[in-house]
C-alpha cells in the first residue's frame, strides 16, 4: 500500500483561491490512480478529481469543473488540488486517496469505495 498525507488547508475567505498538496509515498505505484474527495460537515464523503499517476490522465466531478484542478508532480511525488473562487459550501474536511485502478473505472463509478489508501485529511474551511 502506499501512505499519503495532506496539507495546505486552511481558513479562506469566498472568492480566494487554495491549493492542496497530497504527498505519496510507498510501494511503487506508476499504475495508481491518486483521488481527492472531501467530506462536509454531517455529510457523506464526495468524490471531486482523480489523476493517473503514469499519464497524468484527470477525471472531474462535474460541481467542481472549472474551478478545481488537479495534477502531480511525479519528482516530488505528489498530487495537487488547486481550487478557485472558493465558496462557503467548500468548506469540508478533503482527503486524498489511492489505489491501483484505472482511471476509467474511476471514472465509470467515483466513489470512496474503490479506494483502499487514505490520508489523515485536511480541514478547509470558506467564509462568507
Amino acid at each position: 500500500q502506499v501512505q499519503l498525507g495532506e496539507s495546505g488547508g486552511g481558513l479562506v475567505q469566498a472568492g480566494d483561491s487554495l491549493t492542496l498538496s497530497c504527498a505519496v509515498s510507498g510501494r511503487p505505484f506508476s499504475t495508481y490512480t491518486v483521488a481527492w474527495f472531501r467530506q462536509p460537515p454531517g455529510k457523506e464523503r464526495q468524490f471531486l478529481a482523480a489523476i493517473s499517476w503514469n499519464a497524468g490522465n484527470t477525471y472531474y466531478v462535474d460541481s467542481v469543473k472549472g474551478r478545481f484542478t488537479i495534477s502531480r508532480d511525479n519528482a516530488k511525488n505528489a498530487v495537487f488540488l488547486q481550487m478557485d473562487s472558493l465558496k462557503p459550501e467548500d468548506t469540508a474536511a478533503y482527503y486524498c486517496a489511492a489505489d491501483n485502478a484505472d482511471l476509467r473505472a474511476v471514472a465509470s463509478a467515483p466513489t470512496w469505495r474503490l479506494f483502499r489508501s487514505w490520508g489523515q485529511g485536511t480541514q478547509v474551511t470558506v467564509s462568507s
